[in-house]
């Protein structure tokens, strides 16, 4: 299995290089060469396995067959607090939560980087490499990507997130780590903000060979390959390959989503992707008009999906576009400079076909978290609501499909809003009943390259020396 990227301007890549690389150097996202597919015999021969087994099964179709994917899956998902991984919670007649916040940071990102922390340990003392890993969050992906590299020889690990914007639990998961090779800088700023200073600091050469820069967001395809077992998992406990299922995905930086998307372009029956968005809706914008145009990114219940500017878009434009490296390049560099992306009336078509989008405002986020204690005594964090209600509104017509909604986050994570719902506070699990009372460390920057890359840069020397 070799990667490319989605802009063409870089040799073709294996799985190692593209998991230490991340962001490729022409500022493209890397791709397979040629997607896997199997057979409905062989979807269905993966029925029943433990979500260790059936998660190293699909990744060594990605080029990963040669890490030690057994033992890998198995020591990453040891920890998580349910036996089944990723259960699946029926609400309503056709309607599934598929709870993905059993892991140590009670968020979905777990599912991946608890896998990704793993692989870099194998693949860096292999090489006898040393990396920083610098990446941005809206709230999960940091809690997620420190708790997989807290502590290991060969990684640092910075990450920015947005002053103010993310919930106090999200803060207090990152900053209360006190691991040597773990720094937090609180930027002023959005997450787009965040987002920019990663890319801009993997688009300075010098910078990023001298820091040996790495990534662990969803601009790493590692995240995405590791994502996608969850959703075969899903489908195949509900009838797949043998029953159509439907997908409903609270989206940020289309990550998750992508993953689904990408188990049906594998060969699972998903007849349909719903993108669920809060007030920040340019996805949904996107595929009811095909307007794909930055607005100000506006604070919301959802801080995970405060986006306006969903890398991994341009994963889906590529293939859309027909796979036309140079036509993505310039769509991705025009939405830069103008704010607005040209996506040609065929391919948003194409994406219409698949995909819907479903809009969700604070006041609509908590009527639904109420609307799911009441009727199927659910507590369902901010973003997991938006999720369902996408589901409620967009599902396919046949009522014999059922919906799927990725449940991205344990409502411990989000008490204030679960209580202004439920009048219920939940509780965080016994493992992290004292957050509260931890002691924070974290730096606050302004939203300054130069600024963020001075930190960056002393972290990494100082745990180098």
């Amino acid at each position: 299995m070799r990667y490319v990227s989605t802009r063409g301007q870089v040799p073709a890549r294996d799985f190692d290089s593209v998991l230490l690389a991340g962001l490729a150097e022409d500022g493209g996202l890397f791709v397979p060469e040629a997607w896997p597919s199997l057979s409905t015999a062989e979807w269905r021969a993966l029925r029943g396995l433990p979500y260790p087994a059936l998660a190293a099964r699909l990744l060594g179709l990605f080029g990963a067959g040669h890490l030690p994917l057994d033992r890998i899956c198995a020591e990453a998902y040891a920890g998580f607090g349910h036996p089944a991984t990723v259960p699946l919670v029926q609400l309503d007649t056709r309607v599934f939560a598929l709870e993905l916040f059993h892991g140590p940071t009670l968020a979905f990102k777990d599912m991946a980087l608890q896998l990704l922390g793993r692989m870099f340990d194998h693949v860096l003392a292999a090489r006898g490499e040393r990396v920083t890993i610098v990446g941005a969050t809206s709230g999960d992906t940091g809690s997620a990507a420190i708790e997989a590299c807290r502590d290991r020889a060969a990684i640092d690990i910075v990450i920015l997130h947005p002053r103010g914007r993310t919930s106090e639990v999200q803060r207090r998961q990152m900053t209360t780590v006190m691991a040597p090779n773990v720094a937090n800088i609180a930027v002023e700023g959005d997450f787009d903000a965040c987002q920019d200073l990663v890319k801009a600091m993997f688009n300075d050469a010098p910078f990023r060979q001298e820091m040996r820069l790495s990534a662990v967001n969803s601009i790493n395809w590692a995240r995405i390959a590791a994502q996608i077992p969850y959703y075969a998992a899903a489908a195949l406990a509900l009838g797949a390959p043998d029953r159509e299922v439907a997908v409903s995905v609270p989206t940020g930086n289309f990550g998750n989503v992508l993953a689904a998307w990408a188990a049906r372009r594998m060969g699972l029956p998903i007849s349909r992707l719903i993108v669920g968005s809060n007030r920040n809706d340019i996805l949904t914008r996107f595929l009811a008009a095909n307007d794909m145009s930055m607005r100000a990114v506006e604070p919301s219940l959802s801080p995970s999906m405060d986006i306006q500017v969903s890398s991994n878009f341009e994963r889906l434009l590529f293939e859309m576009l027909g796979r036309d490296a140079a036509a993505t390049r310039e769509a991705m560099q025009r939405f830069r400079a103008e704010g607005r992306m040209p996506v040609p009336d065929a391919a948003w078509r194409e994406a219409t076909s698949l995909f819907r989008g479903f809009a969700l405002d604070d006041e609509g986020t908590l009527a639904e978290i109420g609307r799911l204690h009441r009727e199927a005594g659910y507590l369902a964090d901010p973003h997991t609501a938006v999720g369902t209600a996408a589901a409620r509104a967009l599902a396919p017509e046949d009522p014999a499909i059922p919906v799927i909604v990725a449940a991205t986050a344990h409502p411990a994570k989000f008490p204030d809003a679960v209580e202004r719902a439920t009048g219920l506070r939940p509780p965080l699990p016994a493992r992290m009943a004292d957050l509260y009372e931890r002691q924070e460390r974290y730096g606050v920057l302004p939203n300054d390259l130069a600024a963020i890359e001075a930190a960056v840069r002393a972290h990494a020397l100082r745990n180098a020396a």
